[in-house]
């Protein structure tokens, strides 16, 4: 009883640890369709100096701006802004996306690694096998085949 209990605990644990990974997964997943998204949108700004664009200001919001030029500002990290330009911008965003492609082949990785311990778990937990209940034989008479049946050897 005390096995099943483990046991079903350890499964419990895998579960969760599947789902969390599954969620990171989903999320870089979202994260490289939006830097795709974006690398796209700044192709559309190449030879657009002087006209008129929807710039977004924050949730859905967007104010109608006149591009002055092609430089952007951009921020590499923990607030600070560069000017740069289109072609500039899109190597920062393929990096990126890279780095991204990065980790969703880890996770992928950790996944696999994962379900490979689970299943490694339940074959185990199929093959392990209570005396008393299957047989009633000591440990070292009974013996077992690959779909849990059980004899003594005598």
């Amino acid at each position: 009883m005390e096995n099943q209990q483990e046991l079903m605990f350890k499964l419990s644990m895998f579960e969760q640890q599947m789902q969390q990974i599954q969620q990171q997964l989903q999320a870089v997943e979202k994260g490289i369709i939006e830097m795709s998204q974006l690398n796209l949108g700044l192709d559309e700004l190449v030879g657009s100096t002087g006209k008129e664009i929807f710039a977004p200001i924050g949730r859905g919001i967007f104010a109608k701006a006149k591009l002055t030029d092609e430089n952007l500002t951009v921020d590499i990290g923990g607030q600070n802004f560069v000017k740069k330009t289109i072609p500039e911008t899109k190597e920062i965003i393929e990096k990126q996306i890279g780095k991204l492609e990065e980790a969703k082949k880890d996770l992928g990785n950790a996944m696999n690694e994962m379900n490979d311990a689970f299943m490694k778990l339940i074959d185990e937990a199929q093959k392990q096998h209570v005396h008393g209940e299957a047989c009633d034989c000591s440990d070292e008479d009974c013996t077992c085949d690959d779909d849990g049946n059980c004899g003594c050897k005598k």
